[in-house]
């Protein structure tokens, strides 16, 4: 498996347009469940910084390979995000380092992970990120298997809070059910913040299918949507101490 060992840090820089530096952040959205919304929490957040104009590459880990086809469906007219597809090794003729190049200028750098990641694959995956963000529904199986692997984040992978920017975000989540009752009592339980919490809609699904964020579905009462997204955006690129 290709886990992001190759991928190197470098600093790409590059002038905005006030003439200040800036420095590629590079997400990981990771969880070991699957199904999790790994693909939903990638695409949204790639698209919402594509349309501000913040040049932006969407690494696809997944042997699933959803993020590339949905970068597929995406409309010429929509703003660019240069896809990579990381989980399969190159050609004989390419080097791993040449596939998973980065255009110049690259400022957002989203990795999409696979599903079941422990030990080094997991260390390697997470090498090097400014920000983890960790899917997470509201149903047992899902609250447990997070539990267990934010463990394996915290002991196996050593991610130490204090240094490292690490968020949850609550995905499909219905107001008022005894689901999410649960997930804010496991989520109230650990020393890490909840960055969003993302309503039940089939507007998702709808974007979805047309290469959209679901900021970019219009008419389709999404502004409180695209309000999450903006939380999330803002969150990582805060600047802390």
């Amino acid at each position: 498996m290709n886990t992001g060992l190759e991928v190197k840090r470098f600093k790409y820089l590059r002038l905005n347009n006030r003439g200040a530096l800036l420095e590629m952040k590079r997400i990981v959205v990771i969880n070991a469940k699957g199904g999790c919304g790994k693909t939903t929490v990638s695409t949204n957040l790639a698209s919402y910084y594509a349309s501000k104009g913040i040049h932006t590459a969407l690494f696809d880990y997944d042997p699933q390979g959803s993020c590339m086809r949905w970068l597929k469906l995406r409309g010429e007219e929509s703003p660019n995000i240069y896809g990579v597809v990381a989980h399969k090794n190159p050609a004989k003729t390419v080097t791993m380092s040449w596939q998973l190049r980065l255009p110049d200028g690259t400022e957002r750098l989203i990795i999409d992970t696979p599903p079941g990641l422990k030990g080094m694959d997991l260390i390697e995956q997470i090498k090097g990120a400014d920000s983890i963000l960790i899917p997470v529904l509201p149903s047992p199986l899902d609250i447990f298997a997070t539990a267990d692997f934010i463990r394996d984040l915290l002991l196996e992978a050593k991610v130490r809070l204090n240094k490292t920017n690490v968020g949850i975000i609550a995905n499909r989540a219905k107001k008022n059910t005894v689901a999410l009752r649960s997930l804010e009592r496991f989520l109230e339980s650990l020393n890490i913040p909840v960055v969003a919490r993302l309503r039940d809609t089939q507007n998702y699904l709808r974007a979805t299918e047309n290469g959209m964020g679901i900021h970019e579905l219009k008419g389709q009462n999404t502004y409180m949507d695209g309000q999450h997204w903006k939380g999330v955006a803002e969150w990582v690129d805060k600047e802390r101490q």
